[in-house]
């Protein structure tokens, strides 16, 4: 099935160095929007490659240029986006050629790709109405034109924008419906102004470039990867990164539309995705199309609130219709009734970055507009429909947030997708003119799986490109970065040097020299950093930061030059927040903050750590490596590989003394790398257990890698005696590989906990046998995501000799699952317990689609499970055309 290639809408804006227009030019562009107005801005990377707009009018008879014809009076002031100051815009160098017009030359790019732009939806704007220049004539013909309503209805709306009646013919819901249509007219006005640019740097209002100009359609399925509850990121982007499914994608103009095959009407869509993918750009698109009268027209009002705001008014109480009027002045002439008869879309953009948690469980019930609640209760009516239960909802969210939203309140889940293989280096050719520097680019990642790997992330993308580049046209002359924690090592210099440049303090200096100033900010940035990523926060505000010891005015400087380390943005009431430009980076600095604690001997911050003493770099290693272990959802993989690598001495030359050099010999090294090697792992998940040849990798230790490469060119494999680590390895290999026709762990010669190692291979094969193998819950839990995975490649499942007991509930549990396509199910003397049995079959009963052979051979039945599989066998809904049995009573 063909799929469109439409991911690239969380890239950086790609601007295009052309020639500035002539005068003439400018005068033409600001005569067909004489209402239009510009502010400048200052960006750090505009400092590099100045932003050029074109000017140049659109191409006549566009149907976008008839429709903005309608408002003469816009706005082109810049909305700074939330996402935009994280990915500084996208320059490109090639010249253009003269008497070429700007749609030829978006012709040239028919795939350009942009980055997710987060929409400043804080900014509180004022509502321009019909009375406002350059509005009131036009708009107001064509309502009287479209609406035949009498002088007097008018005249009454003028003097009020209350449900009164008109003297002069007495209607009341006509009344209502004009001034609906002219509220509705205000807000898209206001939204057309918050949406329509995209910006980065500095948080203060300044120009910027039209979405339309750069949006390319983001690649979104719908269903849920259930897997992504029990994995770091960056395994969701290596899950998802090399292959595309056969799904059909769902544009985002439909999203609220049903399928062919669904049978309900959608209310709720829930869509996820990892950071930097593009879901902000995407509600922010959806809107400005509304706001444009281009989409969705059928929709009286979308009200777009993220959770960063939300955040800030979490203590206070607010009735629903209070809280529309508090974001959005435009609208607070609506009144309670005239909410409840509107047409109404929310998006609460973001529920991952939510301080409050959404219970649906505890709450109030709240069904009156007017009625003061929690803003978490108002939600929580809102999304399971007792406030307003005509309205629409749309949230967006990070996977491991995703689950607060219980699935019997969603009518439609989707997933934002990053970027393929292909669209990798599509993004690379782009980024720069010259081809010789995009190929050398390309090839070195091409040398690192897991520096390529983390380029499915736009966001990375532009980090890996800033670094590169840098280092391939500057004087420098180091060995470019082949692992992780070199290239974000890497790119904390190259900012820092932006710093000093901006503040005219820049000088040529050696990569080692870091001022003490740099050092005490960069600690006091890497224990925020650490601190909420334990708590799994991404966004701080000013007492987060004073609990730190940083100075608001400290924390700007570096916000406000430094943005693609920390920025600041500006939302509801003018309110500071902060963040990181991407949570690799959150996770970075707080692996330096972790790693100097440890060489400086601070012991207080270890134990509330570690949960013990520490007395070697060896058993700090490893006791961090056990913490990540221990988490639910493993999100401190990316943080655990970080501290390995910085354990190098390259990395601590490179940082200038910030981490310290204690005890990192080579002899330390070493057994560093000895005690990776032997870490047992029998009760742990197999796909956490990958993350210890990565961190091996972050440590330049490539003997493992080469032994799997010399395996998989053996022709003799079963002679072969594979370790732990080297099973974990090889569980990586296969995963990133093609789709495996089978995997026969019989065929391994290993141990115990190396076959349980290879289970996490099981989710990229359509065949699976597991013969004489122990399955911990967590085992059970790996084979339940591979069923689960959206797409499912499972198609058979057989395990022999296996003392499963209880611990098949959970692998049971996962056949009814929309995701799971398994045909073929076989537990030969798998000692299938009562439990396990009834679970079965309420598996069965679930009515899975494609299961239609079960082989339950040498599991000796009981009487109950005999019964109850018989009953089921009975019934009018069994699709099952096998199934085996042995009983004791045959």
């Amino acid at each position: 099935m063909s799929v469109k290639n439409n991911y690239s809408g969380d890239y950086p804006p790609l601007f295009s160095q052309e020639p500035v227009p002539s005068s003439t030019k400018r005068q033409q562009f600001r005569a067909d929007f004489p209402g239009s107005s510009t502010m400048s801005m200052k960006s750090d990377s505009s400092r590099n490659y100045p932003p050029l707009f074109s000017h140049e009018p659109a191409p006549p008879g566009t149907k976008r240029q008839q429709h903005r014809a309608d408002f003469p009076g816009s706005s082109s002031m810049s909305m700074k986006s939330d996402s935009s100051r994280n990915y500084p815009p996208l320059f490109s160098h090639e010249p253009v050629p003269s008497g070429t017009t700007r749609q030829q030359r978006n012709g040239e790019f028919p795939g350009s790709s942009s980055m997710s732009m987060k929409s400043d939806s804080s900014r509180n704007y004022p509502p321009l109405f019909s009375h406002e220049p350059g509005t009131s004539g036009t708009t107001e013909r064509k309502r009287a034109e479209l609406l035949p309503y009498c002088a007097s209805c008018h005249e009454v709306l003028k003097d009020s924008s209350r449900n009164s009646s008109c003297p002069q013919c007495g209607e009341r819901s006509r009344i209502r419906d004009l001034h609906l249509q002219k509220v509705s007219d205000a807000l898209k006005v206001t939204l057309r102004r918050r949406c329509e640019r995209v910006t980065e740097g500095p948080e203060k209002s300044g120009n910027g470039t039209l979405l339309h100009r750069i949006y390319t359609e983001l690649y979104i399925i719908e269903g849920q990867n259930k897997e992504f509850c029990f994995q770091h990121e960056v395994r969701q982007v290596e899950s998802t990164c090399k292959k595309i499914p056969c799904e059909t994608p769902i544009s985002c103009q439909d999203i609220f539309k049903t399928l062919p095959d669904q049978q309900r009407s959608i209310r709720v869509v829930l869509t996820y995705g990892v950071a930097g993918i593009g879901k902000t750009f995407l509600v922010q698109k959806f809107t400005l199309d509304w706001a444009e009268g281009l989409e969705n027209q059928h929709i009286s009002a979308v009200v777009l609130l993220s959770f960063r705001e939300l955040n800030l008014v979490r203590d206070e109480q607010y009735s629903l219709l209070e809280l529309i009027h508090v974001f959005y002045p435009t609208l607070q002439s609506v009144t309670a009734e005239q909410l409840t008869v509107c047409h109404l879309l929310f998006i609460f953009d973001g529920l991952d970055e939510s301080r409050f948690l959404l219970d649906f469980t505890n709450r109030k019930l709240v069904s009156d507009v007017t009625q003061k609640s929690t803003i978490t209760e108002l939600l929580t009516n809102l999304i399971e429909g007792n406030l307003l239960p005509s309205a629409l909802i749309w949230i967006t969210s990070r996977p491991a947030a995703a689950n607060q939203i219980p699935p019997k309140c969603v009518d439609r889940m989707t997933e934002v997708r990053g970027f393929t293989n292909a669209q990798k280096e599509e993004y690379f050719r782009r980024r720069f003119r010259n081809k010789e520097l995009s190929s050398r680019i390309i090839s070195h990642l091409k040398t690192s799986r897991s520096l390529y790997i983390m380029c499915g992330i736009p966001v990375y993308c532009w980090i890996t490109a800033t670094v590169l580049e840098h280092m391939l046209t500057t004087e420098e002359r180091a060995e470019l970065p082949k692992t992780l924690t070199d290239m974000y090592s890497h790119f904390l210099l190259v900012q820092l040097k932006k710093k000093k440049h901006k503040y005219n303090k820049w000088k040529e200096t050696t990569q080692q020299e870091l001022t003490g100033a740099d050092r005490e900010v960069l600690l006091k940035l890497g224990r925020l950093a650490f601190e909420h990523l334990q708590k799994k926060n991404i966004l701080f505000y000013q007492e987060d930061l004073e609990q730190c010891g940083l100075d608001v005015t400290e924390a700007s400087v570096y916000s406000g030059v430094c943005t693609e380390i920390f920025k600041r943005e500006s939302v509801i009431f003018q309110k500071p927040v902060y963040c990181f430009v991407h949570l690799s980076v959150q996770e970075f600095l707080a692996a330096v903050y972790m790693f100097h604690c440890y060489t400086n001997r601070k012991t207080e911050v270890l134990q509330d750590f570690l949960n013990e003493d520490i007395s070697s770099l060896e058993d700090f290693l490893i006791r961090a490596m056990e913490k990540f272990f221990l988490i639910e959802n493993g999100h401190l993989e990316l943080f655990v590989r970080f501290l390995h690598g910085l354990s190098l001495k390259s990395n601590q030359r490179l940082l200038g003394g910030l981490l310290g050099q204690k005890e990192c010999n080579t002899l330390t090294i070493q057994r560093v790398i000895n005690n990776l090697k032997e870490i047992k792992t029998y009760d742990k998940c197999p796909n956490r257990t990958i993350n210890i040849f990565h961190c091996l990798m972050e440590m330049n230790d490539l003997s493992v890698h080469q032994e799997i490469q010399d395996f998989l060119k053996s022709q003799n494999k079963s002679k072969k005696e594979l370790s732990g680590i080297q099973c974990s390895g090889l569980a990586y290999m296969f995963l990133m590989s093609d789709v495996l026709d089978e995997l026969d762990l019989v065929n391994y010669n290993t141990s115990q906990e190396g076959r349980q190692r290879l289970i996490a291979a099981v989710k990229n094969c359509r065949k699976a046998r597991l013969h004489d193998v122990w399955l911990s819950e967590n085992h059970c839990k790996t084979l339940t995501s591979a069923l689960m995975s959206n797409p499912s490649h499972l198609r058979e499942l057989h395990l022999s000799s296996i003392n499963l007991e209880d611990s098949a509930d959970t692998l049971f549990a996962s056949l009814g699952q929309p995701n799971c396509r398994l045909e073929t199910l076989r537990f030969e003397n798998c000692s299938l317990s009562e439990i396990s049995c009834a679970a079965l079959v309420r598996a069965l009963k679930s009515n899975p689609p494609y299961l239609k052979h079960v082989d339950l051979i040498g599991d000796n039945l009981q009487d109950s499970g005999m019964k109850q599989l018989c009953d089921y066998l009975e019934s009018p809904n069994c699709r099952l055309e096998t199934l085996r049995l042995t009983s004791t009573l045959l």
